[in-house]
């Protein structure tokens, strides 16, 4: 599909590259919910240390997500302006990127695992069993890291079936070896938390293999793609520009995410039951905005392909499109399921004091719903784009000024209840969304993107 197909049947081109993505969206959420399942059947502990490394291996993936944003836009922007060579170039970067950085922090990461586990102040009776999955967990850092790399070239390349065969895989390939060797299922042997983490590891080297073999089938995967250095020299300044905000940006998102926990779990009355219900709310919220996450990546290929066509105009009008539809669609399903979050709280948290705190969570989330869907498709495609610092300013502000700040004075001043805390997380939503519409609308973020005539480095590199 050519950029001028895109412009002649946009709600097509969005329909054509969202569905594939939110089934790979689904199959991801799977992956954590079966291990999160299997290891709470063998022991609480095991399900405990599982989930503390789980939430901390975003600091190990940063580099691999930053660069991938990195690697959409530049790739999709060079597609569209039909710079194959250029496209392939930056394909063979971000892979020896990827390649270096998995192994960097593998070899960092092993003789550093136990500081890090007493950083993360690991209870004393897990704190042995943490540091082994942890260790298992560092093994699969370097196909992490090539699986997260190539799915982004596929995306980038519109080639989305290719990322949705991936998740199927290893989300089988994990199940499997979570159900046969977690809890000895079929006469296999039952190995407890090695046979969850080793299948989590045996997946993902799965995923990164089958990726390998479409890239190399199709003819992708050959020493042509790796530039020499006089081009990477040039090259590379665009995709750091990218990838410098996307990688600070998480840091201060789930640095941010911790601040409000202690918030929380600090709440001058019923902050166990607050954090219980916050943890129960959010896994609905989670399945709810999987289509947001698959509109989200839509919107940054869409983007990235119109930009490098030049096409600044229409690449504004598909990003607004695709956030009438996602306000379109996901506000309906939010609308239908106003009626039964009592329903759902009662499903997920069978205690009733959870149960009422999860449902005054779902209430204050769900109405931000609007916001947080404007937030996450305009950040998409404004990472299409390039423009990569205007979500970091726009997270930012509306986290830190705004979120953290009020639901320290709602929830402990003014409140003294987690109430305090959702009311700042649907006002710190409604922030960010201002500040992305007002910078998508009114601002020149198409300057960020490369084009036939200006890439990343004043059109020197082919």
């Amino acid at each position: 599909m050519q950029p001028t197909d895109l412009t002649r049947n946009p709600a097509r081109a969005i329909w054509s590259l969202s569905w594939p993505q939110l089934l790979m969206m689904l199959f991801n959420f799977l992956i954590g919910f079966v291990d999160v399942w299997v290891a709470g059947k063998i022991d609480h502990r095991v399900q405990a240390s599982l989930g503390i490394i789980t939430q901390s291996l975003f600091l190990f993936l940063i580099i691999a997500t930053a660069v991938a944003g990195g690697a959409v836009a530049a790739i999709s922007q060079s597609l569209g302006a039909q710079r194959t060579l250029r496209a392939e170039r930056y394909t063979g970067l971000c892979l020896s990127i990827a390649a270096a950085s998995g192994l960097v922090f593998l070899a960092i990461g092993l003789p550093l695992r136990d500081l890090f586990v007493l950083a993360l102040q690991v209870p004393q009776d897990i704190k042995p069993l943490t540091e082994y999955v942890l260790q298992v967990f560092l093994y699969t850092l370097p196909p992490y890291y090539m699986m997260i790399m190539q799915n982004a070239v596929f995306r980038a390349r519109r080639q989305v079936m290719v990322p949705l065969y991936t998740m199927i895989l290893v989300t089988l390939v994990n199940t499997l070896g979570d159900l046969a060797l977690g809890l000895g299922l079929w006469g296999l042997p039952k190995l407890g938390v090695q046979g969850i983490v080793w299948s989590t590891f045996s997946s993902i080297t799965m995923g990164a293999l089958f990726g390998f073999v479409v890239l190399r089938l199709d003819g992708s995967l050959r020493k042509e793609i790796f530039a020499p250095w006089r081009w990477v020299r040039c090259a590379f300044p665009y995709l750091f520009r990218v990838a410098w905000p996307a990688g600070l940006m998480q840091i201060v998102w789930h640095a941010g995410y911790l601040v409000l926990f202690s918030i929380t779990a600090s709440l001058p009355q019923n902050s166990v039951i607050a954090l219980a219900g916050m943890a129960a709310g959010a896994r609905v919220e989670s399945l709810l905005f999987l289509p947001a996450f698959a509109l989200n990546l839509t919107a940054s290929i869409l983007v990235g392909h119109l930009l490098g066509a030049g096409q600044p105009v229409e690449a504004r009008r598909m990003g607004l499109r695709i956030l009438g539809i996602g306000l379109a669609g996901i506000g309906l399903l939010a609308a239908l399921l106003w009626p039964f979050l009592g329903d759902i709280a009662a499903f997920i948290a069978p205690k009733a004091e959870v149960q009422a705190e999860a449902q005054n969570y779902l209430v204050y989330n769900v109405l931000a719903i609007p916001f947080t869907l404007t937030t996450m498709i305009l950040a998409g495609a404004l990472a299409g784009a390039g423009a990569t610092v205007y979500n970091l300013l726009g997270m930012g502000l509306g986290t830190w000024v705004v979120r953290l700040p009020l639901a320290y004075v709602l929830g402990h001043v003014i409140l003294g209840s987690a109430t305090g805390v959702w009311i700042s997380m649907l006002a710190s939503q409604a922030c960010q969304a201002v500040i992305l519409f007002y910078i998508f609308t009114r601002k020149d973020w198409q300057r960020f993107a490369m084009s036939r005539t200006r890439n990343g480095n004043n059109g020197t590199h082919r």
